[in-house]
């Protein structure tokens, strides 16, 4: 049985656009080296700032 994690444990990046910390999600699991962005918001922004 795994054990359960608590919101402190979990790995931590920070946004690229905002500049604020965001932690590790389940559906990022596969992907998390290539996560950037901490939502869709920041990516979007990124797009237009390009």
């Amino acid at each position: 049985m795994v054990k359960m994690r608590k919101k402190y444990d979990l790995p931590q990046k920070v946004c690229i656009v905002c500049q604020r910390p965001f932690t590790w999600r389940k559906k990022w699991e596969k992907v998390w080296e290539q996560i950037l962005y901490c939502s869709d918001k920041c990516r979007q922004q990124r797009k237009e700032k390009i």
